[in-house]
């Protein structure tokens, strides 16, 4: 019989992911190095060339889109960075990047660097979730999960957006919070509405099917159509938009649809001025994730003017082209749009 030599799971979470801080580099002579480059770099500089250029433009209001795992993996900071200093207007994001990793560490929790060939019977064993080579622990979750049964109970049983219920996980965050000034913390002081369309995706889902099951006759739920509706009216009352899209998926199509949803409803929408996406996904399977920005115009959702594609894994990404804005200083002339204000009655 094998005996297997289980570690301790103090030991394999040990090593904490810490976020990166745009403040403490200036990325301004890397990016414009890599302007004069070719490939990849080329196509970063002109990324945050165009990314200065809508948070310039005074007309121009930025939507900044999360998917994958770049919150747990280093770069929570920077997009809570990004709301404080006025670069970012509203959010569309996984439920994953919002939930089980913003909100988790606010709770007081962390995420911890592993190894991506690690022995995963083992981590099942020990009760650690693995994303790539970040870990989680599960136990820890299942506590994020309860937290947001808790808020879940405590409100008026109705039907929400998903935007009013993190909104609330905000309010609860004002005075529970363990980590202060969390990204939907940040967002909740800065009237910064944060979508989530596909919510039950995540920790979420596990705490709002149990608040559910134990409140059957009283109970709240999370609409998405509502969430498509205040997006576009959101977008409506925006006019001009840049997009900054990290990853692709449902919040990338979910804020591209915004134009087409309001020149369904009579009304016309600018297609989004700027566009920039940083992706890995492959282009040839034909997935939306994939998809380009110059595809999206033929969908009449995105300018072709100002967009560019940045193939390359977004947290390697993401830290210069914010450090770059940050140091440029154009968000200091934006006037903050606070468009949590347009839903509040």
């Amino acid at each position: 019989m094998t005996i297997r030599n289980i570690p301790d799971k103090s030991e394999i979470l040990s090593s904490v992911v810490e976020h990166i801080d745009i403040k403490s580099f200036d990325a301004r002579p890397i990016i414009d190095q890599m302007e004069k480059m070719s490939f990849t770099s080329r196509d970063l500089a002109r990324a945050a060339r165009i990314f200065n250029m809508a948070i310039e433009d005074p007309d121009c209001s930025v939507i900044l889109t999360l998917a994958g795992s770049t919150s747990a993996g280093g770069c929570l900071d920077v997009y809570r960075d990004m709301v404080e200093l006025g670069m970012v207007d509203a959010i569309v994001a996984t439920g994953a990047s919002i939930v089980d990793m913003d909100f988790f560490e606010a709770l007081g929790f962390k995420h911890y660097q592993g190894d991506q060939i690690a022995d995963d019977n083992m981590l099942r064993e020990l009760a650690i979730d693995r994303i790539y080579d970040t870990y989680i622990d599960e136990d820890e979750l299942q506590v994020c999960d309860q937290v947001i049964k808790d808020i879940a109970d405590s409100l008026e049983p109705r039907v929400y957006s998903s935007r009013e219920f993190i909104y609330e996980m905000g309010r609860w965050l004002k005075t529970n919070a363990k980590k202060k000034n969390s990204l939907i913390e940040c967002c909740f002081d800065h009237n910064v509405p944060i979508f989530v369309p596909a919510f039950s995706d995540c920790s979420a889902g596990f705490g709002l099917v149990k608040h559910q099951v134990e409140n059957p006759d009283s109970h709240l739920s999370i609409d998405s159509v509502r969430d498509f509706r205040e997006l576009t009216d959101l977008k409506i009352k925006a006019g001009s938009t840049g997009l900054f899209m990290v990853g692709g998926g449902v919040p990338k199509n979910f804020v591209q649809d915004t134009v087409v949803c309001a020149e369904i409803l009579g009304i016309e929408a600018e297609m989004h001025r700027y566009a920039v996406q940083i992706t890995v996904a492959d282009v040839r399977d034909g997935a939306c994730s994939s998809s380009t920005l110059k595809e999206a115009n033929s969908w009449g959702k995105v300018d072709l003017a100002w967009e560019q594609m940045v193939f390359a894994e977004a947290s390697s990404v993401v830290p210069l082209i914010a450090s770059d804005a940050y140091h440029r200083g154009g968000w200091k002339k934006r006037s903050k749009k606070e468009f949590t204000k347009l839903f509040q009655r």
